[in-house]
């Protein structure tokens, strides 16, 4: 990242430190791992394997709606000072588009709105096609600490 894509961060992101702080949660349970960050979006990659198939096969929805939801999060975490404020997801949605049997997905949040208490992102998960997976938008709080 360079100096000029610090558009909506309050302070440069680090995706090391996002994928360390992942790593033994759910997040690293299921793959998902961080691979850009730029001014006005966040995204990050996840496989479509055994961790993440339903039993017919195909992607689990809620495996992109812990992808989506992972983006918003940690998205939101890097526009607030962390010292003043946490983020919290309140709400989610997601549209699942079309199925995947396997590869990756990669999942790119970008800001809605980005008020004083909330947040809302858009979340589009594509396959390795470039084809669109599924969309979907999380509504996050801006906790005062």
């Amino acid at each position: 990242m360079t100096a000029t894509t610090t558009a909506i961060w309050y302070a440069e992101p680090s995706l090391e430190l996002a994928n360390r702080h992942s790593a033994s949660s759910l997040i690293g349970h299921l793959g998902i791992e961080f691979t850009e960050v730029g001014a006005e979006h966040l995204a990050a990659r996840m496989p479509v394997d055994a961790r993440t198939l339903q039993p017919a096969g195909v992607l689990h929805g809620g495996a992109s709606v812990v992808l989506a939801e992972t983006l918003a999060s940690c998205a939101a975490t890097f526009v607030v000072d962390p010292e003043r404020a946490y983020c919290v997801g309140m709400e989610i949605n997601a549209n699942h588009l079309r199925p995947v049997m396997a590869g990756t997905v990669t999942g790119v949040a970008r800001p809605v709105a980005l008020g004083r208490r909330t947040q809302v992102w858009e979340i589009r998960i594509t396959d390795e096609l470039g084809k669109l997976v599924c969309v979907s938008r999380c509504t996050m709080a801006i906790v005062e600490r």
